[in-house]
């Protein structure tokens, strides 16, 4: 399974808000921290809150923070909503076109796997991912 760099710069965020824990971050604090184009972010948060996963502020004292404990995001789950549209091989999508697909083997053991990696996924959260906070805070210089 291979995550794009959009779900890849999402998940950062993610980490990095629930590091931060109520306080504001603004995307070209995280864009520095992670050494990403604060184009990319604008784009990936801008997904972020529509999705509902982050709040987002305008204005003086504005930034964005989690809407929701890190806890109660799922990354299964996640990854799911941030991937759809992305399909593992050809044939699972809607115009698969392969000739041998009603009789092919591989398209079960990848849908299979497909499912074991999600269902494996589920049983982590955001705050799974950033149970090692001194390090990780360590690692991006957040006091």
């Amino acid at each position: 399974m291979h995550l794009s760099s959009f779900t890849d710069y999402s998940l950062r965020v993610l980490m990095y808000l629930a590091l931060k824990g109520e306080e504001r971050s603004t995307v070209s604090e995280i864009a520095d921290k992670y050494h990403i184009s604060k184009n990319h972010l604008v784009k990936v948060v801008h997904n972020l809150s529509t999705m509902g996963t982050i709040d987002s502020y305008k204005g003086k004292g504005g930034g964005i923070n989690l809407s929701k404990p890190p806890n109660e995001i799922v990354i299964g789950k996640l990854i799911s909503e941030l991937e759809s549209g992305s399909y593992l091989v050809e044939c699972f999508g809607p115009s698969g076109n392969c000739t041998i697909s009603p009789a092919c083997k591989l398209k079960q053991a990848l849908k299979l796997a497909e499912k074991n990696f999600y269902e494996t996924l589920n049983e982590y959260t955001l705050a799974d991912l950033i149970s090692n906070k001194s390090k990780l805070s360590s690692a991006l210089a957040l006091s």
